[in-house]
């Protein structure tokens, strides 16, 4: 008797990303090693402020955000501050999501810590299901699929920053990150210790430069299947400048330049050999403290744009950018909020 066959639950876009998923998973549970990409969902971003700019963001910062961005500039906090954001992407089948918390620590340092989980959730594992009626291990013409038998699974990329950070002088800051990174796909997963260095300087009160080392000494993944991955460096350096209007309101652009060092020849704005370089550009119009539009470009040339309002002790910002001209992949809407511990008994201690 043929097995009976329930209808199916799963969208067709749940279906095509599945398909995608395990396409990708032939080559992550392959052997040998692979290292172009293999950090990529580190290098999304965070915080509705600086995704609204672009990404250029790493002279600028200097919020909680810092842990991610530049953790030279996580020591500029005089109180804790705490962020949360999120993000839906490609008709909400992939969650980022972010959260990060910071307090001042003596005199002039700073300690803070980060979560990133990238993620899509209930993935359809069609593997044991399949009604193989030609008998040739393949799903092909006439072959069928017992929804009965369709277990689900998660595919989630993780990412855990620990944060230090000093202030060496009223110009000078630096900062270091450990990072522990975990993915995983079905019953495949990895785990990786990476390393960041950062560091902001104040040419004057309105004009900074920042630079941040991400996994300098080269992240190693490693599978379950044995598969070895390496992420390896990226330098992000930057500059920023405020400049005033009516002493009312404030104009600051900024600029980001990404160098890698995976031989991206193709997908980079200009390469060299093994190194490449993208570009992020962002602008803010801030008035009086209060609220701030913006907008961008980013290294996957896309435009974006964004807005801010400050609250007493809460900052609201969001982002939009657009993947493709035809939306057949969906905007994406970035939504973060920021509390700030302002009272006088949190102060950072000397202030």
């Amino acid at each position: 008797m043929q097995n009976s066959i329930n209808p199916p639950h799963s969208s067709s876009g749940r279906s095509l990303l599945a398909v995608l998923l395990i396409l990708s998973s032939i080559n992550i549970f392959a052997q040998g090693s692979g290292n172009k990409y293999a950090g990529e969902f580190l290098a999304i971003g965070v915080g509705g402020r600086p995704l609204g700019m672009g990404g250029a963001f790493v002279s600028l910062v200097n919020d909680v955000t810092a842990g991610y961005w530049n953790p030279g500039a996580l020591s500029l906090l005089n109180y804790p501050q705490f962020s949360l954001m999120h993000d839906e992407r490609f008709g909400n089948l992939v969650n980022y999501d972010y959260g990060s918390v910071a307090i001042p620590w003596g005199v002039n340092s700073s300690l803070g810590l980060s979560v990133i989980r990238l993620g899509v959730d209930d993935v359809p594992n069609t593997k044991n299901a399949l009604i193989d009626l030609n008998n040739n291990g393949y799903f092909d013409n006439g072959d069928r699929l017992d929804y009965s038998k369709i277990s689900f699974f998660n595919a989630a990329d993780w990412a855990f920053i620990a944060t230090f950070s000093k202030k060496q002088s009223d110009k000078f800051s630096y900062g270091v990150n450990l990072k522990v990174i975990s993915r995983s796909i079905d019953d495949g997963s990895a785990w990786g210790i990476g390393f960041d260095v950062g560091a902001i300087y104040s040419i004057t009160p309105k004009f900074r430069v920042g630079a941040n080392l991400m996994d300098l000494t080269t992240t190693l993944l490693a599978w379950n299947t044995g598969r070895k991955e390496l992420i390896t460096p990226t330098a992000k350096v930057g500059s920023s400048y405020d400049i005033e209007i009516f002493k009312t309101s404030r104009i600051t652009p900024a600029v980001d330049f990404d160098v890698r060092f995976e031989n991206r020849r193709f997908a980079s704005l200009v390469s060299a050999g093994p190194v490449s370089f993208d570009m992020h550009a962002g602008l803010e119009y801030g008035f009086k403290d209060l609220f701030a539009i913006r907008a961008g470009y980013n290294d996957v040339k896309q435009l974006t744009f964004g807005a801010g309002v400050k609250l007493p002790k809460l900052n609201l910002d969001y982002s939009f950018a657009k993947f493709d001209a035809d939306d057949q992949l969906g905007n994406t809407h970035r939504i973060s909020v920021m509390f700030t511990l302002e009272d006088e008994k949190f102060r950072r201690k000397g202030q």
